[in-house]
Parts: structure tokens; C-alpha cells; sequence
């Protein structure tokens, strides 16, 4: 099966490399960084003291024959951002980190492992079966492989269920279990702490999630982006992304409930649509 290969604008790419390095990454960030093998990432996300996701993004190991450290396939216009909120964690500790998003981006091969790129790194996408491989490799040589629309990667990530940072929900706004986080291999329940990590640990244990981010399906034409979802009472939540009859949005567990049990129509602005209860 030939793969389609998207380009992902809007991603960017950090090079953190050094002895230190997933020491430092061990502390901070929500999943475990060791033995990440070749061809494979770990999604993550950094987070506040009070459990909120500030950043994700994936952490990919640097090509084989590289000095120890790790890309970040994170959000492009957040990449400065990060960098600098990494470095106030460092201290003293040997890593070094680097904005590379003007060299180098991101792609998505969606049906298959892409063909061969110069300077590529390509990686599994693990958040859903079915996401595919990403790569990051320098911007002339994605733009030479890509033969698909960036359409095509978000109609499979909305059908899916993958949500969008930015998009589905907002950065610095969201607990871990309100994005799926917990659900999309970003967590590791078992590692040590890290930052914000006894808010995840205290939802997740007593399984007290008040949102989450769940998919629906529409009728005719899709919703805009933060039309309001009700069924008769109070709001449960918000649209997210849309594609090709399919949408996320980030409800409230307790009142989609009381909607289901009232055998209420459920509503994005005038459109009926039918959500799908998360698992």
C-alpha cells in the first residue's frame, strides 16, 4: 500500500540533546522517555503545577549515530515557548536545546511507512491505531515527498477521536483526562513524579474526570467551531474540530448523562448530532 505523506504546518521541531537529557525529561514531562526504540515516539505533554496541559507533543529519539537526546514534534507557534520553559528546568544539567523549526518539519504518512527522505526521522504515532507514521526531516525534502492535502491527516485524526491542541480544546485550560490524554499512550501511570503529576494520579484513581473530549456525527453541514452543544438544559459543551460528517468536542460527562437518560435530542447549535460516550 503506497502511503499518503501530509505536511503538518503548523508543527515544529525541537532538537534537545545531551547527557542529561531524559534524565531531565524523566522529571518534567507526563510519559516516560526511556527505552524509546528506533522508529518509535512517545506522546507527552508538559504540564502546570495544578495539572493543566501546557504543551504536547511527541518526543522522538535523535538518528541512530547522534549524540543522546531527543526531537519534539510540538506546536510551531508554541516551540519558543517551550524551549524557554525547559530551560528554566534545567539548571545546571547537560542538555542543550534547540528551536530547528525553520530547518526542519513534520509530515504524516498516513497508509504506510513513507518512502525514504533525506535526513529523515520517522516514528510511529501511538496516540490511535490507525494514526500512522511521522517524520520529521528538513522542509524541502517534506515538501518534495507530501502528496496529500493536510485535509486528509485531520479527517483521520477526527475519525479517530484524536484531538487537536489549539483546536479542541485550549492550552493552559485543560486537565490531562479533559483531552484524553490518559487514553492517547500520553501518560505513564507507573513512572515517577513529574510535574503536576499528583492531579493525574488523584483523577485517574478515583476516576473522577468531569470532561473529556468525545466524537459525534452530523447530518449536512458541519457546526462552526464553538457553536454551543445543549439538549434542553444546560450546556454540555462546545464543537471542536469537524471533518467529513465526524466532530470532537469537550462535554461534560455528568450532564451528557442526565441528557441520555432523558432521552433528550442533542444539539449543536440547530444541527441534532449523536455523541459517542467515551469507553
Amino acid at each position: 500500500m503506497e502511503s499518503r505523506v501530509c505536511l503538518l504546518p503548523d508543527r515544529g521541531v525541537l532538537k534537545l540533546a545531551g547527557t542529561e537529557t531524559a534524565g531531565l525529561l524523566q522529571r518534567l514531562v507526563t510519559n516516560s522517555v526511556l527505552d524509546i526504540q528506533a522508529g518509535d515516539s512517545r506522546f507527552s505533554a508538559l504540564l502546570s503545577p495544578q495539572g493543566k496541559v501546557l504543551f504536547d507533543f511527541f518526543v522522538a529519539p535523535l538518528p541512530e549515530g547522534a549524540e543522546a537526546g531527543f526531537y519534539f514534534d510540538c506546536v510551531r507557534d508554541q516551540a519558543g515557548a517551550l524551549a524557554q520553559k525547559l530551560n528554566l528546568h534545567k539548571l545546571r544539567a547537560k542538555v542543550n536545546i534547540s528551536d530547528m523549526s525553520d530547518a526542519l518539519g513534520v509530515a504524516a504518512a498516513l497508509d504506510a511507512p513513507p518512502p525514504a527522505i533525506e535526513g529523515a526521522v520517522v516514528y510511529r504515532d501511538l496516540r490511535a491505531q490507525g494514526m500512522g507514521w511521522r517524520v520529521i526531516a528538513p522542509r524541502s525534502a517534506l515538501a518534495a515527498a507530501a502528496d496529500a492535502d493536510e485535509s486528509a491527516y485531520e479527517a483521520r485524526r477526527v475519525a479517530l477521536g484524536v484531538p487537536r491542541g489549539g483546536r479542541d480544546f485550549a492550552y493552559g485550560d485543560a486537565f490531562v483526562q479533559d483531552v484524553n490524554l490518559d487514553q492517547l499512550n500520553g501518560v505513564d501511570f507507573k513512572k515517577g513524579c513529574y510535574v503536576g503529576q499528583e492531579v493525574v494520579a488523584r483523577v485517574h484513581h478515583r476516576q473522577s474526570a468531569k470532561k473529556r473530549i468525545v466524537q459525534f456525527s452530523f447530518e449536512g453541514a458541519a457546526p462552526a467551531p464553538g457553536t454551543e452543544i445543549a439538549a434542553g438544559g444546560p450546556p454540555l459543551g462546545q464543537v471542536g474540530s469537524t471533518a467529513d460528517g465526524k466532530g470532537l468536542a469537550m462535554i461534560r460527562l455528568d450532564r451528557l448523562e442526565d441528557a441520555r437518560a432523558a432521552g433528550a435530542v442533542v444539539r449543536a447549535g440547530e444541527t441534532p448530532i449523536v455523541v459517542v460516550p467515551p469507553a
